[in-house]
């Protein structure tokens, strides 16, 4: 990873061991295009703080399952503010903070957040897989200002 090449970055959190949780995770292994770097964070994201440091991108997409209270599959653009609510806390360091040590080395920063159907057995629904897709399509195609703000 060189400094420079890539423009775009998205950081995919969750623990697949938990279903639904690990869509993060899930969009980041398959979302591949051209300028961006794509990074399966896992539940320790922190892990990549230097990497954004690295990097600075010009847009950083940061995907987790969130609880919204919305039907299962339901995609929004969160505010920063909604951080500690929304986002499901399997990770080592809350979400907040995580942006907090970042989000002066990207441009802009966009939180994308997935309403889970389950989260016990490790097995993405059926609404997490269709969310997905769609949060990969919107990707590809620059779409994420279209997309719903909770």
């Amino acid at each position: 990873m060189s400094e420079g090449i890539y423009l775009n970055m998205l950081l995919g959190i969750g623990n697949e061991l938990n279903g639904d949780d690990g869509i993060g995770c899930y969009i980041a292994k398959r979302f591949k295009k051209r300028g961006w770097l794509a990074i399966d964070c896992s539940t320790v994201p922190e892990n990549y703080i230097s990497v954004v440091k690295r990097t600075k991108p010009e847009l950083l997409v940061i995907v987790d399952a969130a609880y919204m209270n919305l039907p299962a599959g339901s995609i929004r653009r969160l505010k920063k503010e909604h951080a500690s609510s929304a986002f499901i806390s399997t990770h080592s360091l809350p979400l907040r903070q995580f942006i907090s040590e970042i989000e002066q080395y990207a441009k802009e920063i966009v939180l994308i957040g997935i309403q889970p159907k389950q989260t016990t057995i490790p097995k993405l629904s059926q609404e997490a897989k269709d969310a997905a897709n769609i949060v990969i399509k919107a990707l590809e195609q620059g779409n994420l200002q279209e997309m719903e703000v909770l």
